[in-house]
């Protein structure tokens, strides 16, 4: 009998034990980030390379297609999460792409916040827009939105203060927007297209100056100053003239993002 007591009592045990592994890993599934990987593309390639074509219009070329990018979009659920507790939603290009993981985590150790993405490889703003007016009208929107948009727009400038003016409309008048400025000097790219990617750039940068004149709820990022005050230059923090280095140019991108968000938070 002691013998059949000790085979139930170590079967209960192990029995105990199973259901107590399957509990745990319930709970990392649970608890497990469930916006999409950042390798996720149409096509699989991973790229975050944006063709272009000729000498264009502004000297900068053509955007050619970037549908099949990397990109890097929340789940609905994490959307939905953000939302029941006052999160941030994120609206960016191959630098927010790349760049995301690190800011969600640096909001969550400084700050608390949960953040939601749509971050595309590629998009041009009017495309960044789209996903904005997409989630509002699927989901509704956050007090405080990122706009992390604009490097592609240097193909076509004059197109650009349009969309911030949709999406200023879209976010209405009791949400702040952040708008990260933009710097682009393609380092692979002659001297010409450098020069007319710098040009572009600040001419995007002036457009969003002046819409923050018109947007008492417009407030500007200043990567573009951050990078001109280096004394060392861009060159440290931008690995194309472009995208940031990791982890020097990333954290000090999203160290400007947290900054903003948390001194706009100490003035309410």
């Amino acid at each position: 009998m002691s013998a059949v007591r000790a085979f139930f009592g170590s079967l209960a045990a192990i029995i105990v034990t199973l259901v107590v592994l399957a509990l745990l890993g319930g709970l990392l599934v649970a608890l497990e980030p469930r916006t999409t990987d950042a390798d996720t593309t149409a096509d699989g390639t991973g790229s975050y390379a944006v063709p272009t074509v000729g000498p264009g219009l502004y000297g900068s070329g053509t955007l050619g297609p970037w549908q099949n990018l990397i990109r890097r979009i929340s789940s609905e659920d994490q959307i939905r999460d953000v939302l029941a507790f006052d999160g941030i939603f994120l609206f960016g290009d191959s630098i927010a792409v790349q760049d995301s993981s690190g800011l969600e985590r640096l909001l969550a150790d400084r700050t608390g916040d949960s953040i939601a993405f749509h971050d595309w490889s590629g998009q041009p703003t009017s495309a960044a827009v789209d996903a904005l007016a997409e989630w509002s009208r699927d989901y509704g929107l956050p007090r405080r939105i990122v706009m992390a948009v604009g490097t592609n727009d240097i193909f076509d400038p004059p197109a650009f203060a349009a969309q911030v003016e949709r999406a200023m409309k879209i976010a209405g008048p009791n949400r702040t927007v952040y708008w990260v400025n933009v710097y682009a000097g393609r380092t692979k790219q002659p001297a010409a297209v450098r020069d007319a990617d710098l040009a572009n750039s600040a001419w995007i940068n002036q457009q969003l100056d002046e819409a923050a004149l018109n947007h008492p709820n417009l407030r500007i990022i200043g990567w573009s100053d951050f990078l001109a005050s280096r004394p060392s230059g861009p060159a440290p923090y931008l690995r194309d003239g472009v995208h940031t280095t990791n982890p020097l140019g990333g954290n000090a991108r999203n160290q400007l993002i947290v900054d903003a968000l948390q001194d706009s938070a100490a003035k309410r």
